[in-house]
């Protein structure tokens, strides 16, 4: 049997008329697989290629680190600067609270999802996160002495990317990492924003069946998971990993580099800046309603792989490492 058809077999969840995925395995550069299974429409029939455009959920995280690394090598930020400095109106109990923290899962902060209204229904935006901890006179534990995976750090960082740089956040990514790389798919999207071309949408199984879940209420969050993008566009995002062709070499080593121990979680790992750290491998998985997705690197074999998902299962992270086992 060969490579690909072992991957299939592999993927063999994916294919049918069931909701989808793109997978892209790069060696060197270049696409040794370059696949869509499935469907990335269900009710329209549309099926899923390497074009299609699915939400990364926290795969956006990554990006946000990155446009904040660009704005530290422009002098408007330091990793190290309060973050009140930029969001004076959180409460003072955040006074110790740095740029840092908050990249690296260590700023204690309240997760914002457990702060709203249980029937919420109207979708919350980076805003309404701040407004939220605005609130709050309280913190997991003393920022810097542990970790705890944060959403709201996200969130916070969008905003800080806003008014660091004068321009929106959805804008600041587009002229300073999307359009200099070659990503003419890929956006934070907005309703009533800009459209994605070549949409996935989001489908959970309930009882039984696909039903789609493309939205929740925290969908329109952008700063931790907003991001539409393609394999083909994450393909570049990967080359310019490479080099300092977008990022410095200084601010790729700061991104690559374990700050803090992960704990919680049910991988072993460390956190960099936007980044899990786990052996050889650069990683981060994405999860929200209806998507499940993973970007995996391997910068010594110069190998990467692309897992991007329409559905609430399975999870990606573990068929990753399986399909990495058949490369050669």
């Amino acid at each position: 049997m060969g490579v690909e058809s072992e991957i299939d077999l592999l993927m063999s969840a994916y294919q049918g008329r069931v909701p989808g995925a793109s997978l892209l395995v790069l060696k060197d550069g270049k696409p040794l697989l370059r696949k869509g299974y499935g469907f990335a429409d269900l009710e329209a029939g549309v099926e899923a290629t390497p074009a299609a455009n699915y939400r990364l959920a926290s795969v956006t995280k990554q990006f946000t680190a990155a446009a904040i690394l660009l704005l530290v090598e422009d002098g408007k930020l330091h990793l190290d600067g309060s973050v009140r400095q930029w969001l004076p109106s959180l409460p003072t109990i955040t006074d110790a609270v740095t740029l840092r923290h908050l990249l690296t899962h260590s700023s204690g902060l309240i997760d914002y999802e457990d702060l709203m209204p249980t029937d919420q229904v109207t979708q919350v935006h980076d805003a309404d996160v701040l407004e939220l901890l605005e609130r709050e006179d309280r913190l997991y534990f003393e920022p810097g002495t542990s970790y705890r995976y944060s959403n709201s750090a996200y969130a916070l960082l969008a905003l800080i990317v806003e008014n660091a740089s004068g321009h929106s956040f959805p804008e600041f990514l587009k002229q300073r990492i999307f359009e200099p790389l070659g990503m003419r798919n890929t956006l934070a999207y907005v309703a009533k924003g800009p459209e994605i071309e070549h949409r996935a949408y989001g489908y959970s199984e309930i009882n039984g069946k696909w039903q789609r879940s493309d939205q929740s209420s925290t969908s329109a969050v952008l700063g931790d998971g907003g991001i539409y993008s393609s394999i083909d566009d994450l393909a570049r995002w990967d080359a310019a990993l490479y080099d300092d062709r977008l990022l410095s070499d200084a601010s790729r080593k700061l991104a690559f580099s374990p700050q803090v121990e992960v704990i919680g979680e049910p991988y072993q790992a460390q956190y960099g800046l936007g980044w899990r750290i786990t052996g050889d491998t650069l990683w981060h998985s994405g999860e929200s309603i209806g998507f499940r997705n993973v970007i995996v690197r391997w910068p010594k074999r110069h190998m990467t792989i692309i897992l991007l998902s329409n559905r609430n299962d399975p999870e990606p992270y573990r068929l990753a490492l399986e399909i990495a086992r058949r490369i050669p």
